[in-house]
């Protein structure tokens, strides 16, 4: 997967507030709430894997973008078929 400055700086922005959370649930998963704790870390990581599987207004125009160029500007190679 690569990132460009954009994706890294709203990673960055989500792992601010994810972190805390995660560290949180682990703090209460040792202290003996077991249930608590593993709400936690798990609303965590969905934070962060929900960030990265979800379809955001910003996605659907490159992702349009990209099947209209497709279509539009055929490549060297395309021209040889």
């Amino acid at each position: 997967m690569k990132l460009g400055i954009l994706d890294t700086v709203s990673l960055a922005a989500t792992l601010v507030f994810a972190l805390p959370i995660g560290l949180l649930g682990i703090e209460r998963f040792i202290a003996g709430q077991t249930l608590l704790g593993g709400a936690f870390v798990a609303i965590a990581v969905l934070m962060i894997f929900l960030r990265e599987w979800l379809t955001t207004p910003e996605d659907i125009p490159a992702s349009a973008a990209k099947k209209v160029v497709g279509t539009v500007a055929k490549t060297d190679d395309d021209k040889d078929e």
